[in-house]
């Protein structure tokens, strides 16, 4: 899948650069080594640049059981594993997740449950939706697999008009409530237009399905575990630049963490910061900083639910700071943190000492060398702040 749409996505340009660097007898190739006399057909390394913020690993539980140390693509096997072992109706299927996927969440699965429940399917997004709704009505535990968030919008038609509407146009006679779709999602550091995206706002205007986007390992084996067996379709937004960066020591058993519970991670009197996903960890640098240069106290908030959301916890910390900033990766207009802040607005309009405030994405495609400059990171929420305080 991965192979085949890089090969017809370069293969363009190899084939230009074949004719530039492999003949350089034409006049474009000499008239370029003339004038970058360090452009030489001999391909250079790519620098890699740090991330973006750094990952801070949640104390170690014990309420689980014991714990093994896992990565975060690690923690969703060990959750997919739990599943297979425990539900014998429950099956994986995806492009490429036989052979254990392009971020190895499912490897090894194939060999220890079967061909039967672990299994490829054709590049369909759409297909691959609509199967999953088809198993689930059936009364299987169907876990789809889209390879890629930017990839999930074939299947718009599937997930908007068939699986969350399926019990509200039956009257409760029939419900795809046992499917659960996977997918990586939001930025990686040289992803571009078509492996970058966060488009968690695009379902959050669709009343029937949940959608979860955890901060690190034991957050992702606990809230997919719980998205398996909530009776609702859920999708499950992984960010996939965690898949690595990430490692906890992770309960080797099943555990659930509920759904819609946003969950505070530092309190704090003077500002309240939400975020999901990788962002987290950047409001956590941001807390930290604006407590060492500002002696500002702020309070973050993990949603980890964007649908339905956490309301209560979220108000309830306004009422307390009196501010609020949200933060996420995907453009402005449109995003979840305008339906945040709109919520906040209306519930605590008294308690506000500051206009809420928006750091995001840009209103453009995510874009490949100039990501740096459209992630929000912690210098953008931190200079926020400022204007919060100082408001």
């Amino acid at each position: 899948m991965a192979a085949s749409r890089l090969f017809w996505r370069t293969s363009g340009v190899k084939s230009s650069l074949t004719g530039l660097t492999g003949g350089v007898h034409s006049s474009l190739g000499l008239t370029l080594l003339k004038l970058y006399p360090d452009c030489t057909a001999k391909p250079k390394t790519q620098r890699r640049h740090a991330a973006h913020f750094t990952f801070h690993p949640d104390p170690v539980t014990t309420q689980y059981g014991p714990t093994q140390k896992m990565n975060l693509f690690q923690s969703v096997t060990s959750a997919l594993d739990n599943t297979l072992a425990s539900d014998p109706t429950a099956v994986i299927f995806g492009e490429d997740v036989a052979f254990g996927g392009v971020f190895r969440c499912t490897v090894g699965l194939r060999d220890k449950y079967g061909k039967d429940r672990v299994f490829n399917t054709p590049l369909c997004e759409q297909g691959i939706v609509g199967f999953g709704i088809g198993a689930a009505v059936a009364g299987a535990t169907a876990i789809a697999e889209i390879q890629f968030a930017d990839y999930i919008y074939p299947a718009f038609d599937q997930i908007v008009n068939e699986a969350a509407k399926y019990r509200y146009r039956s009257g409760n006679m029939f419900d795809c409530g046992k499917l659960t779709i996977r997918s990586p999602w939001g930025c990686v550091g040289h992803g571009s237009l078509y492996h970058s995206q966060s488009p968690e706002a695009f379902f959050a205007h669709c009343p029937g399905i949940k959608i979860v986007v955890p901060r690190g390992p034991v957050q992702a084996k606990g809230l997919l575990l719980s998205c398996i067996d909530d009776q609702n379709p859920c999708i499950f937004f992984e960010p996939k630049i965690l898949y690595r960066a990430a490692v906890e020591q992770v309960p080797t058993e099943a555990y659930h963490i509920p759904l819609s519970q946003a969950e505070v991670l530092q309190e704090g009197s003077d500002l309240t910061l939400v975020a999901w996903g990788t962002q987290v960890h950047v409001m956590r640098e941001v807390a930290a900083m604006a407590q060492e240069k500002l002696g500002v106290s702020c309070e973050l908030i993990d949603l980890q639910t964007i649908l339905p959301w956490d309301k209560e916890t979220v108000c309830k910390s306004v009422v307390k700071t009196g501010r609020l900033l949200v933060s996420h990766e995907a453009p402005v207009t449109g995003g979840f943190a305008a339906e945040i802040s709109s919520t906040v607005q209306e519930e605590c309009f008294l308690n506000l000492e500051a206009p809420i405030s928006r750091v995001c994405g840009y209103d453009t495609p995510f874009p490949h060398i100039f990501e740096p400059f459209y992630i929000p990171d912690k210098w953008k929420c931190f200079e926020a702040v400022k204007r919060i305080i100082n408001y």
